[in-house]
């Protein structure tokens, strides 16, 4: 068996604590060596939650034997410290927003793949229970064709808004809902879109509507938002043969921030009470399906694959290029009230 890939933690923060942190711990193939933090308070958490040590830098992890990181840093540093990471020689796992730009995105990519370092970016949410449901239920035919794919990620915290660390909803939000779209139905031709703005200092979007159209034919119609009182479904599916329609959050973020891993969940990861299956509707007929397994643990044995030459990076960058064009789309959508084309991904 190939040596366990040695990966450290960039951040420590939600993200890093809740959404990584477990996930790299029980991966067999993995081993976890500590996180780059400079904060007092993290680095107390770190030794608290972890019993690992905290790094000071990327290259302070690196000369402590460090052959990749994972980067889960507040958004407007991705590409820095990624690009550093890089030039290090680490595998790189790049948190969502992969890059504030499909510019500076594009370029980070080249890069990778000039210096010939793994470089991959966590779009976890494509191994949600929801949207292994979905698939498998186009794969089998159960929906018919795909005509529409209705997304959302919604809550009610106007008071609040969305964190400055996520960059504003649309970067936030948007990169799992736009990343989704592009994995079911292929490249976009049109993007139209709205936004509101807070009016405080921060002045970050907290609502959000983005409507793709596929150049395959595939309408997606995407919402974010931080103040919604009256969420729609997590996705409705419609086909020529039938919809799917599922109205509950995938549960894994909720195991994991009340203390669970794949590690202690003796195969039970990722299981949906039926309660919160979703239904496939035709007309007056409606019938419950069994949901998936949720398999965000699934990420990092694949990277640690990847790194060792045994397999394809889990999430191919240029994906993470495609999704930010699309984004950079809607931004100028919103404030122009036109249709825009995305640019092309490479």
């Amino acid at each position: 068996m190939p040596a366990p890939v040695r990966i450290g933690l960039a951040g420590y923060g939600l993200g890093g604590r809740y959404f990584h942190a477990p996930l790299i711990a029980s991966a067999a193939n993995c081993e976890f060596l500590g996180v780059v933090t400079t904060s007092p308070e993290r680095r107390g958490q770190v030794a608290e939650d972890l019993g690992r040590p905290a790094f000071a830098s990327l290259a302070e992890l690196a000369s402590a034997g460090a052959e990749a990181v994972a980067i889960s840093t507040p958004a407007a540093t991705h590409v820095t410290l990624t690009q550093q990471a890089l030039r290090l020689g680490l595998a790189v796992v790049c948190d969502k927003p992969f890059a504030l730009d499909a510019d500076s995105a594009r370029t980070t990519v080249r890069l990778a793949e000039q210096l010939e370092v793994p470089l991959t970016v966590y779009q976890n949410r494509r191994w949600d229970s929801d949207f292994l449901t979905l698939r498998e239920l186009l794969s089998q035919g159960a929906l018919g064709t795909l005509t529409v794919f209705e997304s959302r990620f919604e809550r009610f915290r106007p008071q609040s808004g969305p964190p400055a660390a996520g960059g504003g909803t649309l970067l936030d939000f948007g990169s799992h809902l736009a990343d989704q779209a592009l994995v079911l139905a292929g490249p976009v031709s049109g993007v139209y879109a709205e936004m509101h703005h807070r009016a405080d200092a921060a002045g970050l979007d907290d609502d959000v509507f983005i409507a793709l159209a596929h150049e395959g034919g595939v309408r997606s119609h995407l919402w974010g938002s931080w103040r919604q009182g009256a969420p729609g479904p997590r996705i409705r599916a419609a086909g020529t043969e039938g919809s799917y329609v599922i109205q509950d959050v995938d549960g894994q973020e909720a195991q994991l921030r009340s203390g669970a891993s794949p590690a202690s969940s003796a195969g039970q990861w990722g299981a949906e009470p039926p309660e919160h299956w979703g239904h496939v509707l035709r007309g007056d007929s409606e019938e419950p399906v069994p949901s998936a397994h949720g398999a965000w643990n699934l990420f990092y044995p694949a990277f640690a694959e990847a790194v060792r030459g045994a397999g394809p990076v889990p999430v191919d960058p240029w994906d993470a290029v495609a999704t930010a064009a699309v984004l950079d789309a809607a931004r100028t959508s919103a404030r122009t009230a036109q249709v825009v084309s995305p640019a092309p991904a490479r």
